[in-house]
């Protein structure tokens, strides 16, 4: 289990790193399964894709037990509630950073969108929307599939910025905003937040608050990246108002917008 330091951290923070959450043997099995769908070599740098390539969901059963091992279970109850989350049936979407100094579309800061509104296209995920009380997702997970130093495109997280974002979208509802909209206000919202990156040892884990502003960057190493950013899904709305207990992740919204 966190303990009460971890949690408080997480709620002031907006994330926390658990070392070793999942095997490394897991690791290297679901990577090799990447590679195989990618159909490149880690061997052969003339076969990788650049700047990035994407993959989605995988229902392969090392992916699933990636995600299920007892100490992110303890994690996702310390955080989310125990009951209150949905056991993940697969893990993806995997993002896999290759060298070389372009940008992809995911470098700009952003937050995660959550659910389709009524004028959402299925195909364009960026007017899928986030509100006030995260509907559809209980957490943004990072998780590392390989060795990620400081030169091999780790996540950028806005420390903190996760309370900017309650207050954001606090007087627009339930209808929140759209990922563009969301997008446009946090960037000069959070503009002086500090700067953490998303490092660690392959099996490690970034469990994230859903609305914790975030960017990709360019891998500037000599290693493919392999990370897997899922959703954890709530098993019953979030609350951030009534009769608690509340969650870490409620708190930490009802602290933002109180």
């Amino acid at each position: 289990m966190l303990d009460d330091v971890e949690v408080a951290s997480f709620i002031d923070n907006g994330y926390i790193h658990i070392a070793e959450a999942f095997p490394r043997a897991l690791a290297d099995e679901c990577r090799a399964l990447v590679w195989r769908d990618l159909d490149a070599s880690p061997d052969d740098p003339d076969s990788w894709p650049t700047p990035a390539a994407f993959r989605p969901d995988y229902l392969d059963e090392p992916f699933v037990s990636a995600a299920a091992t007892p100490r992110l279970h303890a994690a996702y109850d310390a955080l989310v509630g125990s009951g209150r989350w949905a056991p993940r049936r697969s893990l993806g979407s995997f993002v896999i950073r290759f060298p070389g100094r372009e940008t992809a579309t995911l470098d700009g800061w952003h937050v995660d969108a959550s659910f389709p509104g009524p004028e959402s296209a299925p195909t364009d995920y960026l007017s899928w929307r986030v509100n006030v009380h995260s509907q559809g997702r209980a957490l943004l997970m990072l998780f590392l599939f390989s060795d990620t130093g400081e030169s091999d495109a780790p996540t950028r997280l806005r420390v903190g910025s996760h309370k900017a974002v309650a207050r954001l979208l606090e007087p627009e509802g339930d209808a929140g905003l759209d990922a563009r909209e969301l997008a446009a206000r946090v960037e000069t919202a959070t503009a002086d937040f500090p700067t953490a990156c998303a490092t660690g040892k392959a099996g490690d884990v970034y469990l994230c608050h859903p609305f914790l502003v975030h960017a990709g960057q360019p891998n500037r190493g000599v290693h493919p990246r392999f990370l897997a950013q899922p959703p954890l899904h709530p098993a019953q709305p979030l609350r951030i108002s009534g009769p608690g207990p509340f969650s870490a992740i409620e708190t930490a919204i009802r602290s933002a917008i109180e």
